[in-house]
């Protein structure tokens, strides 16, 4: 697992053109993206459906960085062998599903995958006390899940990002620190000052007029350095 300092640029398929994924994927890459984030949305654990192990599978093959999958679904038990067959490096489910968390992180570990839990704005950081000493990321949803383009919830979400960086240096840990939503170039520094380090973000990234550029100053340098 690499430095969980270190500011990993994680662009979120859901806002690349679906119709080009190679080519979408092959420019990611080339701009400088460190994992790719699948955004796996199931219509009943959120209010939208985005693509399911298939899409997952169909991305593998052209992307040479870790495919970074995050599971909103009510039942990622269910479906994690076909996640785990179709090539994700990382998975992660919510606190919130209907799941066995703690049996659910041991069989993602089982399979050698990275594996990460999730937390909404509206759940307390104490939801996810008792398995902090079982994953490699903790991902904290800077918007309510389910569609894009919504805007950062500072005040909810930041001091639960601060909260995790004060729980992982007070007991030696060292997980990654993962926020998705609302994230561009000016949201990516506040949410790296209150400890995250892993930036998800999809129109900031996919639609900027220079990704290569757009990912530099997400990730906290300017153009020429």
């Amino acid at each position: 697992m690499s430095d969980c300092n270190t500011r990993i640029i994680a662009p979120s398929i859901l806002a690349a053109d679906w119709s080009r994924i190679r080519d979408e994927v092959t420019r990611t890459e080339n701009a400088g993206a460190d994992w790719l984030h699948l955004d796996v949305m199931d219509g009943h654990f959120v209010e939208n459906v985005s693509f399911g192990p298939q899409f997952v599978a169909a991305v593998r093959p052209h992307a040479a960085i870790p495919l970074d999958a995050h599971l909103m679904m009510t039942h990622p038990d269910r479906y994690l062998d076909r996640f785990i067959d179709a090539g994700a490096d990382r998975i992660t489910v919510h606190v919130e599903a209907d799941h066995d968390v703690g049996e659910t992180l041991a069989r993602i570990r089982a399979a050698g995958l990275g594996c990460g839990l999730a937390l909404n704005p509206a759940t307390p950081f104490e939801a996810v006390l008792p398995w902090l000493d079982r994953i490699d990321l903790l991902l904290v949803m800077t918007v309510v899940p389910g569609f894009g383009g919504q805007a950062f919830m500072e005040e909810e979400t930041m001091p639960k990002v601060a909260a995790a960086r004060a729980y992982r240096e007070d007991h030696d840990l060292a997980w990654h620190i993962e926020v998705d939503g609302g994230i561009d170039q000016r949201t990516a520094v506040i949410a790296a000052a209150h400890g995250a380090n892993v930036m998800v973000a999809g129109t900031a990234l996919y639609g900027a007029p220079d990704m290569a550029q757009a990912i530099l100053k997400m990730r906290g340098g300017s153009p020429g350095e």
